[in-house]
């Protein structure tokens, strides 16, 4: 039996990879031998009552007010009544799906650039930068006063094939006239920027824990601060966040990144850098452990540290959940409720930003479509199915907001 595995290494083949360069391989079932361990404990813990009670919460709310007035709830809203900023990534389709652009102007207070202002979409070759997408959703936004987040401004993955194969030098030259045009472009108009993204990935066996890719060689670790330094010389407004990913995971991996963002942060606020906040992005992979008190650990050490912080990147992957629908979506609801009473407990935790909204436009499903197109199965890890019709998970992130409100 094999079953699919996110990897965050980068591979010359692979089967699939995701809009955002993240690779899907799969394993054997020797190798998830403890997955398949956690897959069996976890039908054993959610009975059939907790899957009830859960899809019960979901109708209570529904009951609570009329059809007419529950139909009209904003997540959006919800989060600001109690302090928080709700938010979500928005693709290129939100061009073309009139009624997924209606849940953002409804749902959102603000929006995560998702591929558009990546590099590969910007230099996808030589010649003039490609801004037409990043534009369209800048336009969106502020015709809808809904604040923007740029994401993401220097990352070791989805680097053109054109810029890896330049020298050191020619490299390095390119690297600041980059940064100096896109941010100087969007100087002022973005809430914030994900300045770098991902910068560790202990799979790669450097120093430090640090993600391997054309900018790492060209300037050693010294790269995540030259990014933020030139960034900051041509914009003094917008918010600089530093992105990671993995921080959720209780295992090595896990704790090698957060050991290694805490030092970063230090690292960089030592050199002055201005970095205002760190985004954690919360794609929660319930095949790996986690352990919600030692989590919150590592986010209150990162507030000691002075910076806000954001869940940049929020959905819960269910391939280990069971087939029958109301059963998965029970588990899918608990597992992001119980992280997000943990983390919106926390003073410094600002915002959460759901990786998309619907179903059917998840990265998880794009990778699943691929590999078989024929699927019966397919992801569902965000409030909205693929209907655009509110799942127990939207409840459960409600319910979050409305229990950690904000003094």
């Amino acid at each position: 039996m094999k079953f699919l595995v996110l990897e965050q290494d980068s591979h010359e083949i692979a089967p699939l990879r995701r809009k955002d360069g993240v690779m899907l391989t799969t394993c054997n079932e020797n190798e998830t031998k403890s997955f398949s361990q956690w897959r069996s404990a976890m039908h054993v813990k959610i009975s059939r009552r907790r899957v009830m009670s859960v899809l019960a919460g979901a109708g209570v709310a529904m009951r609570g007010v009329t059809a007419s007035a529950a139909g009209d709830e904003s997540l959006g809203a919800i989060a600001a009544a109690n302090g928080f900023v709700f938010g979500a990534a928005a693709g290129p389709v939100i061009d073309k799906d009139l009624a997924y652009r209606e849940l953002y102007t409804k749902h959102t207070r603000i929006v995560t650039t998702d591929v558009a202002m990546k590099m590969g979409t910007i230099a996808p070759q030589p010649g003039p930068k490609r801004f037409e997408s990043a534009d369209r959703l800048l336009q969106f936004c502020a015709s809808n006063r809904i604040p923007m987040r740029g994401h993401c401004l220097i990352w070791n993955e989805w680097v053109p094939a054109w810029v890896k194969s330049m020298d050191a030098t020619e490299r390095r030259m390119f690297f600041d006239r980059y940064i100096e045009e896109v941010v100087g472009r969007y100087a002022g108009k973005l809430q914030s920027w994900d300045i770098v993204n991902e910068p560790f990935w202990p799979g790669h066996k450097a120093p430090g824990g640090y993600r391997l890719g054309p900018w790492y060689d060209a300037f050693g670790t010294d790269y995540v601060r030259r990014t933020f330094e030139r960034a900051a010389l041509v914009d003094k407004k917008t918010k600089f966040v530093l992105n990671e990913a993995q921080t959720e995971r209780d295992d090595d991996v896990g704790r090698a990144v957060r050991e290694g963002l805490l030092r970063l942060v230090d690292e960089l606020k030592d050199a002055g850098v201005p970095l205002h906040a760190v985004g954690l992005q919360g794609h929660l992979q319930p095949r790996y452990p986690h352990d919600a008190s030692r989590f919150a650990d590592f986010v209150h050490a990162l507030a000691e540290r002075k910076v806000d912080i954001y869940i940049t990147e929020f959905d819960v992957r269910d391939d280990t959940f069971p087939d029958d629908i109301p059963t998965r979506d029970a588990m899918i609801a608990e597992t992001g409720e119980k992280f997000l009473n943990t983390v919106l407990r926390i003073p410094a935790v600002k915002m959460v930003i759901a990786w998309e909204l619907s179903d059917n436009y998840s990265f998880y499903t794009d990778a699943a479509k691929k590999k078989n197109p024929l699927a019966e199965r397919l992801p569902r890890p965000l409030p909205f199915d693929d209907a655009n019709q509110r799942k127990p998970l939207w409840f459960a992130m409600a319910r979050a907001f409305r229990n950690a409100k904000k003094a």
